[in-house]
């Protein structure tokens, strides 16, 4: 399964760094805009999603072995 969905790799990061880079890119793309965040920091699982909902933005988390993928879809306030 390919996809042209733009992956953010924070694999092996500790936090906040993967919340850190995801902020980043947040910033640079329009509303609406998605993208995939890759990470193996526990407490990614805890930290995008709380991240995304105090900032209008769709978190969907799924997991693959030990790491765990969040699609983001930027919302319309950030």
């Amino acid at each position: 399964m390919t996809t042209d969905l733009e992956t953010i790799d924070c694999r092996g990061l500790k936090c906040p760094l993967p919340v850190l880079k995801m902020e980043k890119r947040l910033s640079q793309l329009p509303a609406g805009a998605s993208f995939m965040v890759l990470a193996t920091d526990p407490m990614a699982k805890v930290d995008i999603p709380l991240y995304c909902r105090q900032n209008g933005h769709e978190c969907a988390i799924s997991r693959e072995a030990e790491v765990l993928r969040f699609a983001i879809v930027k919302g319309g306030a950030g």
